[in-house]
């Protein structure tokens, strides 16, 4: 067989190839990069491959028709939405991602997040170094607060452990609740309900055709003008202008955004650039260097799982 890697997965190359020992022991043939490669390179590797490795660049469905022998796809990611589902059902190829691997650091970041906008700890810097005082910089804590959690999965469900700890009052929305019953000690709730009454929400969904614009002039409309609204989902799933319009208005009070309509980095047209009391990340929720490892070490077990005919983390195909 041969393995592919079309994306380096921010990892030494020492490691990697310890990863791929196994495989290339078996007989199998694998390439590996720890650079970014061009198209025309991901192509070339790709032509005559059995399997691939990405990680959260967009996935062409010109390569996937292109490449003749492809049966599994590694996505060192937990979205999938990058790769182009019709092309791989078409051609049956099974999916796998790296489900859980970020979900301490995408928890670790929600935190650390939703406290910088509520202690303004960006413009406090800003103030400190310019010789100026607290004055209008006093915020508030999180003891105390409704935390919203919209999507409890994984990562939610972590965010809500946490929110608990700091003394949260915490809700959740998921379509996959029961409304009224508890879940890890969180009640589930309908969604317009918890727009109406968190303080914090917090957003951790997958992009959908359902999620897509989930979160729109309507909704936004909804939430309390003291709340504070974090993403680290998918971009789309707010839709970013009628953000931008809420937080320029004091419609909402502060916005947390580590993804966006498109990878970093993001053009001057992205109207949240433009928007007040925004703390704004190049998407790097998912990236600490223990979760380079556990995505790596993820993505290298899905394509043995596959090869061993009992495959793991199943996203798309049988």
């Amino acid at each position: 067989m041969k393995i592919a890697m079309l994306e380096p997965l921010a990892v030494e190359a020492a490691y990697l190839e310890k990863l791929a020992k196994p495989f290339i022991e078996a007989g199998h043939s694998v390439s590996l990069t720890t650079k970014s490669l061009t198209q025309e390179e991901q192509l070339e590797l790709a032509k005559d491959a059995n399997a691939i490795i990405i990680a959260n660049s967009p996935l062409s469905p010109e390569l996937v028709d292109a490449a003749k022998n492809l049966k599994m796809i590694s996505v060192a990611f937990t979205g999938v939405d990058h790769v182009p589902a019709a092309n791989v059902k078409a051609k049956n190829i099974l999916v796998s991602n790296a489900q859980g691997y970020a979900t301490v650091s995408v928890t670790e970041l929600v935190f650390g997040s939703a406290i910088a906008a509520l202690r303004n700890i960006i413009p406090c810097d800003a103030a400190t170094r310019e010789g100026r005082t607290k004055d209008g910089l006093v915020g508030t804590e999180l003891f105390g607060k409704t935390f919203g959690i919209v999507g409890f999965g994984a990562i939610g469900r972590s965010v809500g452990k946490i929110a608990l700890a700091f003394g949260c009052s915490v809700q959740a929305y998921d379509p996959f609740l029961k409304v009224g019953e508890v879940y890890d000690g969180v009640p589930a709730v309908e969604l317009e309900e918890l727009l109406k009454t968190s303080d914090i929400i917090s957003l951790h969904l997958p992009l959908t055709e359902e999620t897509h614009h989930l979160i729109n002039k309507e909704r936004l409309a909804l939430l309390k003008k003291s709340t504070v609204l974090i993403n680290q989902a998918r971009g789309p799933v707010i839709d970013s202008e009628a953000l931008a319009t809420a937080l320029n208005t004091g419609q909402i009070a502060a916005a947390v955004i580590d993804v966006f309509d498109q990878e970093p980095p993001i053009p001057d047209s992205q109207p949240l650039l433009h928007a007040k009391n925004t703390v704004l990340t190049p998407h790097i929720g998912f990236a600490s260097k223990e979760s380079m490892i556990r995505r790596a070490d993820i993505a290298f077990e899905n394509v043995q799982a596959w090869l061993d005919g009992e495959p793991i983390n199943v996203k798309l195909g049988d």
